[in-house]
């Protein structure tokens, strides 16, 4: 947050923003993100092929009389570029060496492709796409006790922004990027608990369990507050786990506090835009529309 005075503020003034064991020079420390594991290659071009399969899917429905929404398809295609510019350069390579090109990686692959992915409802296009065997197979995994489980509100909150918390305030960050499976794993939980917490709050497709809009919002805004939080410590300093220069701790904080409130917004909008109120029946005694029983010959009304 060079020149910058509008950045979340380090708690007490306080300057020390290397924590122990960082180097001076702009560099990560040895160990630390010196490689890019053996996902990402692979990973974009699962990507690609997956955006190639969804645009092909999308253009069969639109020549069908129910058609298919040139909107869903435009999200999901920016979702997946956005995925994988996550693991092409210049992205890609940045996050190898630097704390900023890091955050930015994990704030495109945890936030905001997932809302492109979501919101281009890929579940409800594999459901009108498959065969009847194909749609048993959905139907079966919607209705599995594990997705039953992991996508209550809070149990996804805790696999997002918990995952943010173990990261970075634990040993796991510094072994997770000294070693490429582990990097490679952190990727994946990214995205998977991204989509997941995603998918819960805002998404189209069918789920085992769609929570009012005000409790999404309540648990939304705990999300925030975290984030909010993390970045706080990280821009102060106070990460012992993180090791960085200082300005690559300054510039990741704010990548971190500034893109999650775009990306949270994002997602409160969907959410909005998407709600669907459910309709009140109006009880048979009120119901206007239905005949009256005639009553007794000659009864007055």
């Amino acid at each position: 947050m060079t020149g910058r005075e509008d950045g979340p503020a380090p708690p007490g003034g306080h300057e020390h923003i290397v924590p122990p064991g960082a180097h001076d020079h702009g560099s990560m420390p040895p160990g630390v993100h010196e490689h890019g594991g053996q996902l990402p290659g692979t990973a974009a071009v699962v990507v690609m092929v997956l955006a190639v399969a969804y645009a092909a899917a999308a253009a069969r429905r639109r020549r069908e009389a129910k058609g298919w929404s040139h909107w869903r398809t435009a999200s999901f295609l920016a979702g997946a570029s956005l995925l994988a510019a996550a693991f092409l350069p210049p992205i890609g390579p940045f996050a190898e060496h630097d704390l900023r090109g890091h955050m930015l990686q994990h704030l495109l692959l945890g936030m905001l492709a997932p809302l492109g992915l979501v919101l281009g409802a890929p579940v409800t296009l594999l459901l009108r796409s498959a065969g009847p065997p194909g749609r048993r197979a959905v139907a079966a995994v919607l209705r599995s006790r594990f997705l039953h489980v992991v996508s209550e509100p809070w149990v996804a909150l805790a696999l997002n922004a918990g995952g943010l918390l173990v990261l970075y305030l634990t040993p796991l960050y510094g072994a997770a990027m000294a070693h490429p499976l582990g990097h490679d794993l952190v990727h994946l939980h990214f995205v998977l608990a991204g989509y997941l917490f995603t998918w819960m709050i805002a998404g189209p497709d069918p789920a085992p369990r769609r929570p009012p809009v005000p409790r999404r919002l309540v648990v939304l805004g705990v999300a925030i507050a975290v984030h909010a939080g993390v970045s706080q410590l990280m821009y102060a300093g106070l990460l012992p786990e993180v090791a960085a220069p200082a300005v690559q701790l300054r510039g990741a904080a704010e990548i971190m506090y500034y893109g999650g409130d775009i990306a949270e917004l994002l997602l409160a909008f969907a959410m909005i835009t998407t709600w669907r109120p459910a309709r009140r029946r109006t009880p048979a005694a009120w119901d206007v529309s239905r005949p009256r029983p005639a009553g007794p010959a000659g009864a007055s009304r």
